[in-house]
């Protein structure tokens, strides 16, 4: 499942604005943010959709898209598969405790440079 997709905009207060009313029909509220950097949509089952202003410095591509796993020992199978498959290390798996408490994630870029992620947001155990 995805966790979050994050697009980069040229002006995050237009593109705010935008999609706070574009997707109102569908439900969709904005959910959490910080000016001049980026804003999080709720899209539901726990899932966000997110724009970043095209200056900020993460994610460090103009797509990112972070799947949602079961375990951390998924999160390093991904990263380790990868790798294998060409990928280019943007952040190996570990803990993340400046994103939450039980965050672990790991970062890749794909062929064409895109910043793809696999996390889990849960208490090990």
């Amino acid at each position: 499942m995805i966790d979050h997709l994050t697009i980069e905009v040229s002006d995050l207060q237009k593109s705010k604005s935008f999609y706070e009313k574009a997707l109102e029909p569908l439900g969709y509220r904005l959910s959490f943010g910080k000016d001049d950097v980026f804003w999080a949509f709720d899209v539901g089952d726990g899932s966000l959709f997110e724009i970043q202003h095209t200056g900020s410095r993460t994610p460090l591509t103009h797509l990112h898209v972070a799947f949602r796993v079961e375990s951390r020992a998924d999160v390093d199978a991904f990263y380790k598969a990868a790798l294998e498959a060409g990928a280019r290390d943007n952040g190996p798996p570990s803990p993340r405790p400046e994103y939450t408490a039980h965050y672990y994630a790991c970062f890749i870029l794909d062929p064409d440079g895109y910043n793809i992620e696999a996390m889990i947001n849960k208490p090990q155990g």
